[in-house]
C-alpha cells in the first residue's frame, strides 16, 4: 500500500485541534492542491472562501448547529459552487440576451467545488494537518447568504475546518465503512433485501441488527428538524436557479 493510499485508509475527521496555526506556505500549498483538481471543461465553477475574521467563525460555529469547534479551527474553507462569475462574464462579452443558470449547471458546479474540497483533504492529511467537513453549512440560508454576501448563483457546497489534531483526535479509532460488496453494484442499480441490509451492518459491526440501526438512523439524521431546516434552506437556494 503506498503513501497516498495508506493516508486515504488512516483519515478521519477531526473535531479537536492543537493550539498551532497552519502555516502561511501550507496554506497556499492546500489551496493550489484544489486549484489541481478535475474540473468540468477546466472551468473551475467555484470559488473558494478563506475565512480569516474570527467574527465570522464565531458566526459560522453558531449558524451550523453550534458547533464551537468551528470558530477554534485554524483554518475555516468554504467551497461554493459558483456559475454566479460565468453568468457576469457572459453578460459583459455576449451580444445577445443570456439565459440564466439551471439547476444542471447548479450540480455541475457543485461537482466542481466537492472534488476541489477533497483534494484539500487529502493534501492535509499528507501534512499531518485534520480536517472536517461542515454539512451544516447549507442550512440557515438567509443567515448564511447575509454573513458571506454570496450572489444568486452560488451555493454553499460544503465547509472545511483545519487544524493539527490532539494526540487524543491521532489515537481516535475511525469508525469501521461499509465493504465494497454494499456499496459496489456492476452495471445497473439493484434494490437490497432485507437479508442484504442484514449483512451489510454485520460486516460493519457484528453487534449491529440493521432494524435497530435503521430506527436510531432515522431517529437522529431523518426524522430531526435539523434535516427539514437543511431542506428547506436548499429550497431558498434552488429557487434562484430555476
Amino acid at each position: 500500500m503506498n503513501n497516498i493510499i495508506e493516508s486515504l485508509y488512516q483519515r478521519k475527521s477531526v473535531r479537536v485541534f492543537l493550539d498551532k496555526e497552519i502555516s502561511l506556505t501550507d496554506k497556499e500549498l492546500l489551496l493550489n492542491c484544489a486549484i489541481q483538481a478535475p474540473t468540468a471543461g477546466n472551468l473551475c465553477l467555484y470559488t473558494i472562501l478563506d475565512i480569516t475574521d474570527q467574527a465570522i467563525k464565531n458566526e459560522l460555529a453558531i449558524l451550523c448547529d453550534n458547533q464551537p469547534f468551528i470558530a477554534k479551527a485554524p483554518l475555516v474553507l468554504i467551497f461554493l459552487a459558483d456559475y454566479q462569475k460565468y453568468y457576469e462574464l457572459y453578460k459583459m462579452t455576449i451580444e445577445k440576451e443570456v439565459e440564466k443558470p439551471k439547476l444542471g449547471d447548479l450540480m455541475l458546479a457543485c461537482a466542481d467545488a466537492i472534488i476541489a474540497a477533497q483534494n484539500t483533504v487529502v493534501a492535509a492529511e499528507s501534512l499531518g494537518i485534520g480536517s472536517c467537513y461542515i454539512g451544516d453549512i447549507i442550512e440557515r440560508h438567509d443567515e448564511v447568504t447575509s454573513l458571506l454576501k454570496l450572489p444568486d448563483y452560488t451555493f454553499p457546497a460544503c465547509m472545511l475546518v483545519y487544524g493539527y489534531p490532539t494526540l487524543q483526535q491521532e489515537e481516535r479509532e475511525k469508525p469501521r465503512r461499509f465493504q465494497a460488496r454494499d456499496l459496489v453494484y456492476e452495471n445497473e442499480y439493484k434494490l437490497k433485501t432485507a437479508a442484504q441490509y442484514e449483512q451489510m451492518y454485520k460486516g460493519q459491526n457484528e453487534r449491529y441488527d440493521y432494524k435497530d440501526v435503521a430506527k436510531k438512523v432515522y431517529g437522529l439524521k431523518y426524522d430531526v428538524d435539523f434535516r427539514r431546516e437543511m431542506n428547506n434552506s436548499t429550497e431558498k437556494y434552488l429557487k434562484k436557479w430555476r
